[in-house]
Parts: C-alpha cells; sequence; structure tokens
C-alpha cells in the first residue's frame, strides 16, 4: 500500500502536459504514492456544465493533497453558471492561506539573492465576486472580516518566524480605512503578541517599487487577495518568470498546490510548455505533507538542470517539455 495518496487535476491547456511530466519526476525521485486522477477548469465546465464535480470534491478529500495543473479564466463576460475551477476550491475548502515563494533561481536576467514568501488571504477581498452592473456603472463589493483578517496575519506570522523573524503587512489603508484598515490593524493586533517578531508595514504601491528596487529587504509580506495575487506575479518577474513560479493553498485540513502560470492556450498541445513551475508546486506539496527530503532532492535536481541546461523556451533555451523533464529525471537518478 502506498504511502500517500495525491490527487491530480489536470485542469486546462498545459496543465495536460506539465502534471504528467510532474507525476513522472516523482516517481523517479522514489515518491510513494497513489496517484487518483480527477477533473476541473473550464474545459470540464464546456462540456458537462460545471467546473468542478462532485467526483473531483471527493478525490480532493479523501488524498493527502492535491496537485492542479492550470486553469482557464475567461476574460470579459462570464458564462452562465461558470465558476473558475481554482477560486471555488479555494473557498470551498477554506484554503485561506495562498503561499508564494520567490527565490532566486539560475536562470538568465534573475535577481541574486532573493528569498521572500509573499503570503496572500485567498478567500475575501475583491475575488469574492460580488458583482453588479446599472447601466453604465459598475460596482464590485469588497470583504474583508476580523476573523479571516487575524486568521492570515496569525499564518504569516507563523512562517516569519520559522524563517528570518521579519514580516511585512502590506496595504492600502491610507485610502480605504475601513476595509484595509481592518486588516492592517487587525494583523497588528496579533503581532504584537509573538514575543522576537520584526513587523513593519508598507503601502502597496511603495511595496511594488521597492520589490522592483531591492526585493532582498524583505522576507515574508502579507496583504489581501488582490494585492497578493498582482505584487507575487511581479516577484515572479524578478527571478525568471511565471514559468518558475508555484504556489500552495493552504487551510486548516486541505492544501492544493498549482503552477501560478495560466493555461496558455496559445501553446497548448506544442509540447512546449516549461513544467518547472508545476514540478516545484509538487516540492512545495511534499514539504506540507512531510516529506521534505524528497523536495530537496527535486528542488536540487531542478536548479541543476536549470544551471546547466536544457532550458526551455521561456527561459532562453530550445528544449520543449519533454526534453527538460528527462533531463530532471537524469539527475534524481
Amino acid at each position: 500500500m502506498a504511502k500517500y495518496r495525491i490527487c491530480l487535476i489536470e485542469g486546462d491547456g498545459i496543465g495536460h502536459e506539465v502534471i504528467p511530466a510532474t507525476r513522472r519526476v516523482l516517481d523517479a525521485a522514489g515518491f510513494d504514492a497513489e496517484y487518483v486522477i480527477a477533473e476541473a477548469g473550464y474545459e470540464y465546465f464546456l462540456d458537462h456544465g460545471t467546473s468542478v464535480p462532485q467526483a473531483t470534491y471527493d478525490a480532493v478529500e479523501n488524498t493527502d493533497a492535491t496537485l492542479f495543473g492550470a486553469a482557464t479564466s475567461p476574460s470579459g463576460i462570464k458564462p452562465a453558471g461558470f465558476t473558475g475551477a481554482i477560486r471555488h476550491l479555494r473557498q470551498k475548502y477554506g484554503l485561506y492561506a495562498n503561499v508564494r515563494p520567490t527565490r532566486t533561481r539560475p536562470v538568465p536576467g534573475a535577481y541574486e539573492n532573493v528569498d521572500l514568501v509573499i503570503v496572500r488571504e485567498n478567500t475575501q477581498g475583491l475575488y469574492v465576486e460580488q458583482e453588479r452592473r446599472y447601466g453604465d456603472t459598475a460596482i464590485a463589493d469588497t470583504v474583508i472580516t476580523k476573523d479571516a483578517s487575524e486568521r492570515i496575519g496569525k499564518f504569516a506570522a507563523d512562517l516569519a518566524m520559522k524563517r528570518d523573524k521579519r514580516l511585512t503587512v502590506v496595504h492600502k489603508a491610507n485610502v480605504l480605512p475601513v476595509t484595509q484598515g481592518l486588516f492592517l490593524n487587525t494583523i497588528l493586533d496579533h503581532t504584537k503578541t509573538v514575543e522576537g517578531l520584526n513587523t513593519s508595514t508598507m503601502i502597496v504601491d511603495n511595496a511594488a517599487m521597492q520589490l522592483v528596487r531591492n526585493p532582498r529587504q524583505f522576507d515574508v509580506l502579507v496583504m489581501t487577495n488582490m494585492f497578493g495575487d498582482i505584487l507575487s506575479d511581479l516577484a515572479a518577474g524578478l527571478v525568471g518568470g511565471l514559468g518558475i513560479a508555484a504556489s500552495g493553498n493552504v487551510g486548516d485540513k486541505f492544501g492544493i498546490f498549482e503552477s501560478v502560470h495560466g493555461s496558455a492556450p496559445d501553446i497548448a498541445g506544442q509540447g512546449v510548455s516549461n513544467p518547472t513551475a508545476s514540478i516545484l508546486a509538487a516540492v512545495l506539496m511534499l514539504n506540507h505533507i512531510g516529506a521534505s527530503e524528497l523536495a530537496t532532492k527535486i528542488d536540487n535536481a531542478v536548479n541543476t538542470v536549470l544551471t546547466e541546461g536544457p532550458r526551455t523556451r521561456d527561459l532562453g533555451g530550445t528544449a520543449g517539455t519533454e526534453e527538460f523533464t528527462r533531463a530532471v529525471i537524469a539527475q534524481l537518478k
């Protein structure tokens, strides 16, 4: 009997390429797992009228963790009845912490010596998707609660205490004192009780500039949903782009780990997608479930291939998905 049970959801577009590649890497590393294959995403919605079927809920709930590939979110007018699969799963399972590590990798143009983590509140803010339109006026609600702010503040503070004991609370309370003020002050009230934690605050627009000018000044940053979505992509750009950016969606009971990039329909099916982000999402997953030695082994293998090549096209190389995956597997063996 396998030691772990893992749910695999390919999702849309290049998810059908990067998840199978990641599974091969996990197998090559000696990960003792039984895989449960599940479906979710826009493609599934078009065929079945729902983005997440009951069988996928069952798979998520009865495995140790879930690895998710990529999801399509159509821009503009949302089709009737459609809910983004990954956003829906975050809400349903209370995956309140989106954890986005940003660490320097050996790729061209990356900032040196960057090692920070953006913690994004994952269930509230503008992403509650409460929008309405009155003629030529559109209105969106933002939802911030004290309980959710305290919960994400505690998560970020605990993470910071395991690292360099530095936490930056990013906000826009100078313009939005009711919503952003509640988020900021609730977290500050908690951090005052954490002995040894060095807490600072920063307005979000300044944080964007400071990340570009000197990302090494940061260790753990915590912020609301949309700010985290935007700044974590900016941070990824400092160290090589979304092709190597992974994230974890973590709650008190479940964890869903994903590559940050989208479904990339323009290159889907061509065999040229970069599986690094998906592989590094698996590294986060392994650390989450306690398989840290395997996580380090895979992380080191990825770094070696990124250093020595072959690299995929988004990182200045010529390799496709298969060539890169084989190179990582060769390092593991």
